[in-house]
């Protein structure tokens, strides 16, 4: 039995081609920008422009007059104080990644910071050692200058101990990585980071938190390994610690292991009490104080000959300049370096800019890094990006500038100069168990792996490659590395998307972008976005932006307007301030007239509206009480044409499901159409649908979905002053075609209106 649909309809039109259509439908010929039109316009000086680019090269000019001292200086300075010894630490520890002396890594935490400071746009990443560039960094030093063997002929070595040949490596390196972030930042080429799939990043840094996971196991157990590179270095190390795992110093592992519970117990409560803590417990410090204190107490290096960090030098080691001969053995090195530094920086500052509601510059952010890297490596401190851990730490602890970042500079160069003879007693073992117990987030991207085997096979295979080929000992050359990189974003370019609002052309079925024929009806409320390319990890974020573009609104920023809005107005309700009247909220009392400042928990403000407990339902394109502001949404339809998608990645995937959610969220109905049915299979398979994101947004071409809209939100084009007569047209005679037992009602307050049959 076949079922009658509920609304059939039928079209009345003629028949088109290509040249009777364009014939009857006037075309504007739209002026393209040439290639001089754009050169003009770069060139272009005036006042304006000048300003614009000292303000851009100079961040700090345009946050630094915005700096509210009252309500930001207090969490900056506790943040800056907090962030600082968490530097200390991390820079010791993953200095021993680099194969450098440990006090080196003091100078990555101060050099770099104090850059960045004046040219970063973050305001809440903390630069400084990254494990995983300490790694690449470590596998260069001991590549130049290994434990055991001849080391590169170089000429700037002669007369220089070992440990000062690597520095100049490290350093050397840093500079030349420098040069390449700042040259790309430079030619506006900050863009290359979008080509640079989650999926690839998580191989990556996974592979990376293997080796170092095999690199500290020598600390941990107290072993005297050399440090290997080549072929099968990672077999060769694990074979010989496993050789020599009889001549483990037990006091160095009972540390180690009691280090490891008792950090990751707390990071686990930190984690889990987030909310009701006012700042994370500072777990790794206070574990370095108590191993120092009882390592000098008890006297760990003369009796359990345990190895600690030793003698740290007072002050700061005069500039230095860089090798060129060290330039062109690690040019290979270098680059892979300079971009997974800017990739790793640019997603953790990219988390924050969103979740406080700033914007980030990437062009910026690669001279930023790149001035940073050049000027710390004339210092001798060695590669610098940031640390998801250690940003945490700094935004989590009140940090609302980068004035937290250089007051955690300044905790650091405390250390260098005066204190830092405190920390020489200090376990090897201590920091290579702290190096360890953070990796733990690095690890467990491993379980995206099953995962995409299920539900996305050829994102697996890139997933594994990527670490396949960022396993640098097992692979035949390091240079493979760099090979995949540029690999990957060659194939990120091959397209380049073009989206366009479309409109109906008045009297038929037929949608055009709306930039090219007059002839075109738009009902107000509704925007048909299209997107003329598959979507993957290369253009999710441009498709996303995109849309938001033509919306006219970021609907994750208002929907944590609207949270927050919310919360206060319940807020006010409990105490009094409000009351509810007739004519809906009356503001009572003039105290709370400010807004307030505290965000509460980001994570609330992302979720749907809750309304539970409000008694009424708030018109968020009205004034609101209380000085509260939230963006007008003036669109309640978005209609996505998917004709042209015949692709999507897990990347792809998971941004369309984000960026559906926060539509639905603002109370904007989202519809899909013409999606290729392996899409849509592939979306199903994928998890894609939800309590929220449901089957029933799909349609099968844009005029039904159109249609359905027009049906929710039925039009008013005109009724006289007096409100005697109001007159309707119906939306399907707009279309030109004849819509059979549809029922329009037509709600208007101040008019006695009765259904109309259409």
């Amino acid at each position: 039995i076949m079922r009658r649909p509920a609304h059939p309809y039928s079209v009345n039109r003629p028949v088109y081609s290509e040249d009777s259509f364009s014939e009857e439908h006037q075309n504007i010929c739209r002026k393209h920008k040439t290639l001089q039109d754009h050169v003009k316009v770069y060139l272009r000086c005036d006042a304006t422009r000048v300003k614009r680019v000292a303000c851009s090269l100079l961040p700090i000019i345009q946050w630094v007059r915005l700096y509210n001292v009252k309500k930001w200086l207090v969490g900056d300075l506790v943040s800056g104080v907090s962030t600082g010894l968490v530097s200390v630490l991390q820079g010791l520890a993953y200095c021993l990644l680099a194969s450098l002396p440990p006090w080196y890594g003091l100078y990555t935490a101060f050099f770099p910071v104090i850059i960045y400071f004046f040219l970063g746009t973050s305001r809440h990443i903390s630069v400084g050692a990254f494990p995983v560039l300490s790694l690449m960094v470590g596998s260069v030093v001991t590549r130049l200058v290994p434990d055991e063997g001849p080391i590169a002929n170089i000429t700037g070595f002669e007369g220089l101990t070992k440990d000062e040949q690597r520095v100049m490596v490290a350093a050397s390196v840093t500079f030349l990585m420098g040069i390449i972030q700042l040259a790309f930042g430079l030619v506006q080429a900050g863009f290359i980071v979008t080509y640079l799939s989650d999926v690839l990043i998580s191989g990556y840094t996974t592979a990376a938190a293997i080796h170092i996971l095999v690199s500290q196991l020598k600390f941990v157990l107290g072993l005297n390994i050399k440090n290997y590179t080549g072929p099968l270095a990672l077999i060769y190390t694990l074979e010989e610690i496993f050789a020599q795992i009889e001549n483990s110093n037990i006091a160095s592992l009972v540390m180690s292991a009691i280090i490891i519970v008792v950090v990751f117990i707390v990071k686990e409560l930190n984690e889990r009490f987030k909310a009701k803590l006012p700042v994370p417990l500072p777990i790794e410090v206070a574990i370095t104080v108590i191993a120092c204190g009882v390592s000098y107490a008890c006297k760990f290096v003369e009796k359990y000959d345990v190895d600690v960090v030793g003698k740290i030098p007072v002050g700061y080691e005069p500039p230095m300049a860089p090798s060129v001969e060290i330039f062109k053995l690690t040019v290979m090195d270098a680059f892979p370096m300079a971009i997974v530094a800017f990739a790793v920086a640019y997603s953790v500052a990219k988390v924050y800019a969103i979740k406080h509601e700033y914007t980030i510059d990437g062009n910026q952010e690669l001279i930023a890094f790149g001035v940073s890297n050049i000027f710390g490596a004339t210092f001798r401190s060695f590669a610098a990006s940031t640390a998801l851990s250690r940003t945490a730490v700094q935004e989590s602890t009140g940090g609302k500038t980068q004035v937290a970042g250089l007051l955690s500079a300044i905790i650091v160069m405390i250390v260098t100069i005066s204190i830092g003879f405190l920390l020489e007693p200090l376990p090897k073992a201590v920091l290579g168990a702290i190096v360890i117990i953070n990796l733990k987030g690095m690890l467990m991207q491993m379980r995206v792996v099953g995962f995409l085997w299920k539900k996305d096979r050829p994102d697996c295979v890139t997933c594994k490659e990527a670490r396949r080929l960022y396993d640098i000992h097992i692979m035949v050359l390091y240079n493979h590395v760099t090979c995949h990189i540029t690999i990957s974003s060659a194939c990120g370019a091959f397209s380049s998307p073009r989206c366009s609002l479309l409109a109906n052309i008045s009297g038929t079925d037929i949608y055009r972008d709306c930039k090219d024929y007059r002839n075109i009806f738009a009902p107000s409320g509704v925007k048909i976005f299209r997107i003329s390319t598959p979507i993957y990890f290369a253009n999710v974020e441009f498709f996303r932006n995109k849309l938001n573009e033509y919306l006219g609104f970021n609907p994750l920023r208002v929907l944590r307007k609207r949270n927050k809005a919310l919360q206060k107005i319940k807020k006010l309700l409990k105490s009094g301030e409000l009351q509810i009247t007739e004519k809906g909220l009356l503001y009572m009392t003039s105290n709370s007239n400010e807004d307030s400042d505290d965000e509460g928990n980001t994570e609330d403000l992302d979720q749907p509206s809750d309304y539970k407990d409000l008694p009424l339902q708030v018109n968020w394109n009205a004034e609101l009480p209380a000085n509260m502001r939230v963006p007008k949404v003036d669109v309640h339809s978005v209609i996505l044409d998917f004709a042209a998608v015949s692709f999507l990645d897990i990347s792809a995937i998971k941004g369309l499901k984000s960026a559906l959610k926060e539509l639905i969220r603002v109370e904007v109905d989202v519809y899909i159409v013409a999606c290729d049915r392996y899409v849509l299979e592939k979306l199903h398979s994928c998890s894609f649908f939800d309590d929220e994101i449901k089957t029933s947004m799909f349609f099968l071409s844009l005029h039904d979905a159109m249609l359905h809209v027009m049906e929710n939100h039925p039009i008013i084009l005109e009724y006289n002053t007096l409100n005697e007569k109001v007159s309707c047209v119906s939306p399907a005679r707009l279309y030109g075609f004849s819509v059979t037992h549809t029922v329009f009602i037509l709600e208007q307050t101040d008019v006695d209106m009765e259904e109309t049959n259409i």
